[in-house]
């Protein structure tokens, strides 16, 4: 595997090719950048960081303590396939910050054996996804 880094540092975000990488994605046509803004800020971010370069993100929202939320996990086109999107969703599962979250959840449409491997289980609508860890 190359050298990645996985940060937490919001400072260290290439805000326009993730709020644009995000308008692209089936989830977030809608969005625009005073959205993507104020969802980051109200969010835990992890970035993928190869060379010096953004090549990924994440982000977890929530109350950071009960209940939390896995959104917006991509990895630039130019760099799937590597494995950096399990280490952005490792890094947001292992955070310090959620270790007491016994809930999360996510939504997805295309990606549910990723997270299935993870321990989410599918939902209602077959769409939303859930982990409980209450019991660990």
């Amino acid at each position: 595997m190359e050298n990645i880094e996985i940060s937490f540092d919001q400072a260290r975000i290439d805000f326009e090719r993730t709020s644009s990488l995000i308008r692209q994605s089936y989830w977030g046509r809608q969005r625009t950048d005073a959205i993507d803004r104020r969802a980051f800020a109200n969010s835990i971010c992890a970035i993928a960081v190869m060379d010096g370069r953004q090549v990924g993100f994440a982000r977890a929202s929530g109350d950071r303590t009960c209940f939390a939320r896995i959104s917006d996990i991509m990895v630039w086109p130019e760099f799937r396939g590597r494995g950096i999107g399990k280490m952005l969703l490792e890094a947001l599962l292992g955070h310090e910050e959620l270790a007491t979250v016994t809930i999360w959840t996510l939504n997805t449409g295309d990606a549910h054996s990723l997270y299935e491997r993870y321990g989410f289980k599918p939902c209602v609508d077959g769409h939303e996804m859930r982990l409980d860890r209450s019991d660990a």
